[in-house]
């Protein structure tokens, strides 16, 4: 089989670019080992996340590092076996985390944030999946009088921004979400954001969508990649399928490509829980929360509600952990008493792939030609899939992109 341009990876951020290419006239096929959308597309709290304009940084305070220093606080959780391995990056995440360059990396990233709804909302039209997602926004939520008012406080230097929200004190919040427990003082509810209700459906979905107007989904191994002199190759359940260009979006798989090409980029993993729940007395919980203290947020969802946690630096093979995820769901559960039983035989571990400047690499590759680069988005691929893609076809085809590319560049490594 032969295509213009193969795409590796189908999660939201292969299967967006791979829509992105069709659209400009590229014939592709898009390969993954697994179905689409069944990786860490699958596994997140369903957010596409306008109001996060400012990356997750690591934190500054020399109390905040002794308290997670301790180990034993719900949003961040290490194993000491795997932290001599994660030292060097965690040195560079906290460098990069400094005053001066996390601003000029939320200034990088802005491009990208801001039109991530629109750019969702176009696929989601043309799929008609309007029924897996809603704009009602999510609601962070504060126990703590202090953090609430420093939470506030705060909204100032996000003003420049533009984005919509709503302080919301214990009176409000409880008449906007009725079974949340009586001692949360107040939340902050952020409006610009859009919900989506199964994650893994919409992947699956813009997949089904790139299928339908032409487009091919092979089963294959991205790590048979092989440059060949009239392009590149790859293996798949039904031949071997040559292209004149290859795109790499494989997400916390990546350094499973791009090593054995030669590529050294600082990509590292942040793992992550997740658990679907039953409810109480057919309660509801109307809008996503997330519990600013706890690191982990309360999502409706299709199956019930899902308990997804924050980060856990372990090995990226490592079996997983419960600890988190049962010091999330005991938080949890004070903080929507009506939380039920849990509805999965086992929690479900995903792996973000994350680079320490907080950017991800999107664009050719530097050392091989008609290599493409597509992956590195942290907490935000649900988010960022279609935007990026958008950007990277814009790149392959020639067109004028709608933002500068450089921030994003394979050869700020090299």
């Amino acid at each position: 089989m032969h295509c213009q341009t193969i795409v590796l990876g189908a999660g939201i951020v292969g299967v967006s670019t791979a829509l992105h290419l069709q659209a400009r006239g590229r014939q592709v096929i898009l390969i993954d080992r697994d179905e689409p959308g069944s990786g860490t597309s699958h596994g997140n709290a369903g957010l596409i996340e306008r109001s996060s304009v400012i990356p997750y940084a690591f934190p500054r305070q020399y109390s905040a590092l002794l308290r997670y220093g301790l180990n034993r606080q719900p949003d961040v959780r290490y194993s000491l076996a795997h932290l001599p391995k994660a030292a060097p990056w965690l040195l560079s995440y906290w460098r990069q985390s400094a005053p001066g360059r996390l601003a000029k990396a939320a200034a990088d990233m802005l491009p990208l944030v801001q039109r991530s709804v629109e750019e969702h909302d176009a696929l989601i039209e043309a799929a008609g999946l309007q029924g897996l997602v809603q704009a009602k926004g999510w609601i962070e939520v504060y126990r703590d009088a202090t953090l609430f008012a420093q939470a506030k406080h705060d909204l100032q230097g996000l003003a420049r921004y533009g984005l919509r929200y709503e302080i919301l004190e214990r009176e409000q919040l409880q008449a906007r979400e009725q079974q949340l427990d009586g001692g949360v003082i107040g939340g902050i509810h952020w409006l610009d954001p859009k919900t989506v209700s199964n994650p893994g459906g919409l992947t699956r979905g813009y997949a089904a969508l790139f299928v339908q107007r032409g487009g091919q989904f092979l089963h294959g191994d991205a790590r048979s990649l092989r440059q060949v002199e009239s392009g590149w190759q790859v293996d798949s359940r039904r031949g071997t399928v040559t292209a004149d260009e290859v795109v790499a979006c494989l997400g916390p798989q990546s350094a499973d490509l791009y090593e054995r090409l030669g590529y050294r980029f600082p990509l590292g993993i942040k793992r992550g829980y997740h658990m679907h729940y039953a409810t109480r007395d057919g309660a509801e919980l109307g809008h996503s929360i997330c519990d600013t203290q706890g690191g982990y947020v309360l999502a409706p969802m299709a199956r019930g509600v899902r308990l997804t946690t924050g980060i856990e630096f372990a090995a990226s093979d490592a079996p997983a952990n419960e600890i988190q995820l049962r010091r999330c769901e005991a938080l949890a559960r004070k903080l929507f008493p009506a939380l039920g039983e849990r509805l999965d035989d086992k929690p479900w571990l995903g792996r973000r792939p994350c680079l320490p400047d907080m950017r991800p690499v999107i664009g050719p590759a530097p050392l091989h030609k008609q290599l493409w680069f597509n992956f590195g988005h942290a907490h935000h691929g649900l988010t960022l899939g279609p935007v990026s893609g958008r950007l990277l076809a814009e790149l392959m085809t020639g067109e004028r992109p709608f933002t500068d590319p450089a921030p994003y560049s394979a050869a700020r490594f090299a």
